[in-house]
C-alpha cells in the first residue's frame, strides 16, 4: 500500500517542541550547533532566551543540561542522534542517568535512513546505548502524529527519556492522531497467524507486509512498540499465546536494540519462534535512503519473508 508521506519526524518534535514551550515556561532547549537540522530553531525563534547553542560540545551540553535540571528546569537537548548518544555518554550515565535527573534527549537523524551523509551520522546504536542507561525510557516514533505524542509524553515522564527522530518524511501511520501512552505498544492490525513488532519507519513496513501476507491468507497482527523501554511485555505476551510467531522490525543494529528487548521478555514469559529484521553486525555505506534500506533488508518484502520463516517453525 502506498501510504501519504507527511513531515519528518525531526520536523514534528521541532514543532511540538514550540508548542510545548508556549505552555510551559520551565523547559528549555539546547542544541549541538544544529538546530536547523534537529529543527529546535522554531523553539529558538520563539524563545530565545530559553535556547543555548552549545556548539560541538555534546558532551558539556550533557553536562549543562544536568545543571539546569537540578535548578528546576526541564531540558531537552538535541542533535543528531550519533553525536549525541556516542559523544555524550558517559555524561549521560554519571550526570543524568546515575543522578536521575530529568533531561529529555532527542536524537535526530536516526538510522541509516539520512542517506549520503554516511557512517559518520548514521546512528545504528543509539537506542542500544540508551536502553542501557539505567533509569532511562526510550521512545522510537513513527510519523509525524506519533512523534507529537511522544514529546508531549516525555515532557510529562518524571526522568531521564530518550527519543529519536529521523530526517526523511515519514509515512502517515496515525491519520487520526495517535493515543502513544509510556510502557504501552499500540496495536494497529489484528491477527491470529504471527505477531509483527516494529517501531519508526519500520512500522509502516511492517503494516505493508502484514498486508502482502493477507493476499496470501496469513493475518499478521502489527504493533507499533514506540515505547522501547519500558516495554508493554503483556502486549507481547499476549501476542505470543495467540498468535504462536513474532518478528520484529527495526532500523537499527540488531544487538542492543527493540529485537532484544523482545526476545528477552518473550524467553521469560512465553518463549515462541522468533524473527529479526535489522542491520546484522554491519554499518552502511552511502547512498539514496531509498537503496539503502533495500540493500539492507530493511523493507516490507524482508518482513513478510522473515514472517513465513517464523510460521514454518511454528507449526
Amino acid at each position: 500500500m502506498t501510504r501519504p508521506l507527511g513531515l519528518a519526524t525531526r520536523e514534528a518534535y521541532g514543532l511540538a517542541l514550540a508548542e510545548l514551550g508556549r505552555e510551559r515556561p520551565e523547559i528549555v532547549v539546547l542544541d549541538g550547533d544544529l538546530s536547523k537540522s534537529t529543527m529546535t530553531k522554531y523553539f529558538a525563534k520563539e524563545f530565545p532566551d530559553r535556547f543555548f547553542n552549545m556548539g560541538i560540545a555534546e558532551a558539556n551540553m550533557v553536562g549543562v543540561a544536568a545543571g539546569l535540571a537540578r535548578c528546576g528546569k526541564v531540558p531537552f537537548v538535541s542533535s543528531f542522534a550519533a553525536f549525541l548518544m556516542c559523544k555524550g555518554f558517559d555524561q549521560m550515565r554519571v550526570s543524568v542517568a546515575y543522578a536521575g535527573l530529568n533531561v529529555k534527549f532527542v536524537g535526530s537523524h536516526g538510522g541509516i535512513s539520512i542517506g549520503e551523509d554516511g557512517v559518520s551520522q548514521q546512528s545504528v546504536e543509539d537506542v542500544a546505548l540508551a536502553r542501557a542507561l539505567p533509569g532511562f525510557a526510550v521512545f522510537v516514533p513513527a510519523d509525524e502524529h506519533a512523534t507529537r505524542a511522544v514529546v508531549r509524553a516525555a515532557a510529562d515522564h518524571p526522568g531521564p527519556c530518550y527519543v529519536r527522530v529521523g530526517r526523511p518524511k515519514a509515512p502517515v501511520v496515525y491519520p487520526d492522531g495517535c493515543d502513544f501512552r509510556v510502557g504501552r505498544a499500540i496495536q494497529l492490525r489484528d491477527g491470529g497467524d504471527v505477531t509483527l513488532v516494529a517501531n519508526g519507519l519500520m512500522v509502516a513496513a511492517a503494516l505493508d507486509a502484514a498486508e502482502a501476507l493477507a493476499r496470501e491468507g496469513v493475518e499478521a497482527r502489527v504493533l507499533d512498540m514506540a515505547s522501547v523501554k519500558p516495554l508493554d511485555e503483556d502486549a507481547l505476551e499476549a501476542a505470543a499465546r495467540e498468535t504462536g510467531g513474532i518478528v520484529v522490525a527495526e532500523e537499527h543494529l540488531l544487538a542492543g536494540g527493540l529485537g532484544s528487548a523482545v526476545a528477552m521478555s518473550v524467553a521469560r514469559r512465553r518463549p515462541v519462534p522468533m524473527g529479526f529484521v535489522g542491520l546484522d553486525d554491519t554499518y552502511a555505506e552511502s547512498g539514496r535512503p531509498e537503496e539503502l534500506m533495500a540493500k539492507y533488508g530493511l523493507t516490507a518484502e524482508r518482513i513478510a519473508e522473515e514472517a513465513r520463516r517464523v510460521l514454518a517453525l511454528a507449526r
